[in-house]
């Protein structure tokens, strides 16, 4: 990385920049698992959040965007109601803030399950259908849009390999989770057990009340009236841990109920755009 890294510092008012509001922390925990709250960038031109220690502990850079402010909207949705010249500088200016990644990789999510691996190229591919991305080559930023629905970060440190998942309710009781293990194992032989895994920003539980098709998707029972509340990141950890995973986090941070810091889809009706989750490994530099 250049010498000038962003530099991550605890989330406190005298650290969050003016164009950043702080964090609002009103998801419900999920039971015996480890919090891990992604922490403000304040060196960079481009609003966004990091998981904390990663760059250092495992060699990645690993976050999401935020929304800006209503004067300076960050919106990197390729189906923006946005002017396309500034959807594209905005995701010019965010390659700019991470020059590690000759290569940045993007689907066209349809909140299914078709995973794809990567071992390299140049520029922007963009591929139609795709919601989760995986890669064991330095260089490679996988991202996905995320306003709502949970982006799952998976990194093996013994093999190097890392996958980016893109986890709406349909992803998730499709079982994205077990698509993107097993391409891994496939193709870097990964072991469940060394993963570390992180449920990143996304609507929490009493944000999202769901109907009976979702309820039986998962298999669960359906509440009185057919309606109730979901967390999908609770549903990912019970997926994650019968699958052999052993290292596993969950923000703490809701898209719902904090509308100053991140877009949401259920809480702006539509209306809101999107923010990039990123993964990748950067090129070492000289």
């Amino acid at each position: 990385m250049p010498s000038g890294r962003n530099l991550v510092v605890p989330l406190s008012p005298r650290n969050v920049p003016p164009q950043q509001s702080k964090p609002t922390i009103r998801n419900r925990a999920v039971n015996d698992v480890a919090t891990v709250q992604e922490e403000v960038l304040t060196d960079t031109p481009v609003p966004r959040l990091e998981i904390p220690g990663w760059r250092d502990r495992l060699g990645v850079v690993a976050g999401v965007t935020t929304r800006g402010t209503d004067a300076e909207p960050f919106d990197l949705g390729l189906a923006s109601d946005e002017p396309i010249a500034r959807v594209l500088g905005q995701w010019a200016a965010f390659r700019a803030v991470e020059p590690g990644f000759p290569l940045v990789v993007l689907g066209r999510q349809v909140h299914g399950t078709e995973t794809r691996w990567h071992e390299g190229g140049q520029g922007w591919l963009l591929l139609d259908g795709v919601d989760g991305h995986g890669t064991d080559a330095p260089g490679i930023l996988l991202t996905v849009t995320v306003a709502d629905c949970t982006p799952v970060y998976l990194v093996d440190p013994v093999s190097g390999a890392i996958a980016l998942l893109h986890a709406g309710w349909r992803g998730a009781s499709g079982r994205i989770l077990e698509r993107g293990i097993r391409l891994l194992q496939g193709r870097a032989g990964t072991v469940a057990s060394d993963l570390v895994m992180h449920c990143g920003v996304s609507i929490c539980g009493p944000c999202y009340e769901v109907g009976s098709e979702v309820f039986e998707a998962f298999g669960m029972p359906v509440p009185k009236g057919g309606k109730g509340p979901l967390d999908v990141r609770e549903q990912l950890v019970r997926q994650g841990r019968a699958l052999g995973l052993e290292q596993i986090s969950v923000s703490p941070l809701c898209s719902g109920h904090d509308g100053t810091l991140f877009h949401s889809h259920r809480r702006s009706r539509g209306a809101d755009g999107r923010m990039i989750a990123y993964l990748g490994r950067p090129l070492a530099t000289p």
